[in-house]
């Protein structure tokens, strides 16, 4: 095989990856919080060769002497955007929005029967009951527990009503009292592209040890705001749908603009095998 189709084949592989980024990108322009994940390329090593022992004019030459010959170019890394999604109102009382892009709630999962912590910013929540009905656990959608300063964030039943206020207190009214039964534990991103998508919307830390760093480098935890959650409403995803697009159909040109160059390379070294033969 030709340096060239070595060169187009190796391309296509990461042009793939980043089709696939768009399409996921796609797919959740409408989920709740979602965070476009933006992909950069870098090129692999190349050899220079100078052919040109003295070229005219070097004064008015804009690029490099000679000539590059890569070996085609690689996905260096995919970004998450965490820029702010439009906020919509819902009125629903279990419905909240983070104000600032690089905070998230907090999530349990368990994972081999062990119980582990992931990051979101979808804020819808439920109630789900516990305990023969004694207690009622704030949830996400998917029935993992969102988690407070202490843990799970479970309470009795028998409330008239719940509100989530700003600085991430959750108050419940029963009769004429109302009561603070927990804090949401939110945490600011300090180092967000070390983030890892973890599927379901949501976030997990790398492997800490591969990276030689402690958690509260990448993570902290929030001192409660005043202006931190906005309730009754909902972040958008922050998916540019034309820019998206836009990518698309650039990468799909780049990929097929690579597949013809091995269609092409293959004719060629067919003609030469013939005036060979």
């Amino acid at each position: 095989m030709s340096r060239t189709m070595i060169q187009a084949a190796v391309t296509m592989n990461q042009l793939q990856n980043q089709l696939d980024t768009i399409g996921n990108n796609l797919a959740n322009s409408q989920t709740t919080g979602y965070k476009a994940r933006q992909t950069e390329f870098s090129s692999l090593l190349f050899q220079q060769i100078n052919n040109l022992t003295e070229p005219a004019n070097p004064q008015a030459r804009l690029t490099p002497e000679g000539i590059r010959i890569g070996a085609g170019a690689k996905l260096g890394s995919t970004n998450v955007n965490l820029s702010l999604g439009n906020i919509k109102e819902t009125e629903r009382a279990l419905d909240t929005a983070l104000l600032q892009g690089n905070l998230f709630y907090q999530v349990q999962v368990i994972e081999n029967g062990i119980a582990q912590t992931r990051y979101t910013r979808d804020g819808s929540f439920y109630l789900s009951p516990i305990n023969n009905n004694q207690e009622v656990m704030l949830t996400n959608s998917n029935g993992n527990p969102i988690l407070g300063e202490n843990g799970p964030i479970i309470f009795e039943q028998g409330f008239d009503n719940i509100a989530i206020q700003s600085n991430g207190q959750i108050q419940i009214t029963r009769g004429n009292q109302t009561e603070v039964v927990e804090q949401l534990a939110v945490i600011e991103a300090v180092r967000p592209r070390l983030l890892e998508s973890d599927g379901n919307n949501m976030f997990q830390l790398p492997n800490i040890a591969d990276l030689g760093i402690d958690t509260n480098e990448i993570i902290q935890q929030v001192n409660p705001e005043e202006q931190m959650i906005k309730s009754g409403a909902l972040e958008a995803s922050n998916i540019d749908i034309s820019k998206e697009m836009s990518d698309l159909l650039r990468t799909q040109r780049a990929y097929q603009f690579n597949s013809r160059t091995i269609s092409m390379s293959d004719q060629m070294s067919g003609l030469v095998n013939q005036l060979r033969s």
